[in-house]
């Protein structure tokens, strides 16, 4: 049986909900810098971030191999939702085309952590961080269950052209082709 367009947008398994927010913090070096970045994301989210490890060393950068240079935490529900709206409002609702995943997924980055309405401290600094959101379906689960598990669909898999819509009507964002310089 073939369905139509209308019968696809009326069936709540196509709803697409965000899953979860990434949001990253890169210092590029260890020490006093990366626990104040790391405070910071404490006070924008109230959970405790994980710190990340460099993969490789880099000369040039001053980065040694397993140095811990990067935080991060996920962040999940309304919550993710609120910080997103928060993130969305810096980039007044406007990204690229290239922000985009192919798997339907998109990222952002702020440079100013103090635009998401965190009170400046001279103690700490000012860092930028990079804000990745993946979306999902009802659905999902079957591709990551322990018991039974199978493959989604390639027609319930999200498409980019499906997030730039849901973000279009969601946020009443504009996504623009190519950057402004």
């Amino acid at each position: 049986m073939v369905r139509t367009a209308e019968q696809k947008k009326l069936n709540p398994m196509r709803d697409i909900k965000v899953d979860k927010l990434i949001i990253n913090c890169c210092v590029g070096e260890s020490g006093d810098r990366l626990t104040k970045a790391a405070r910071v994301l404490e006070q924008l989210t109230g959970q405790e971030p994980v710190y990340s490890k460099a993969r490789y060393t880099v000369r040039q950068f001053g980065i040694r191999r397993n140095e811990k240079i990067s935080v991060h935490v996920t962040v999940r529900g309304d919550k993710a939702l609120e910080i997103l709206e928060r993130g969305l409002k810096v980039k007044e609702f406007e990204l690229l085309q290239q922000n985009f995943s192919s798997t339907g997924n998109f990222g952002f980055g702020i440079s100013e952590h103090i635009d998401l309405g965190i009170k400046y401290d001279t103690n700490t600094g000012i860092y930028g961080m990079d804000f990745y959101v993946v979306l999902t379906r009802k659905g999902y689960r079957v591709g990551k269950r322990k018991l039974q598990q199978s493959r989604v669909g390639k027609n319930h898999r999200i498409t980019a052209t499906e997030s730039i819509d849901w973000f279009k009507k969601t946020y009443d964002g504009l996504v623009l082709a190519e950057p402004s310089v």
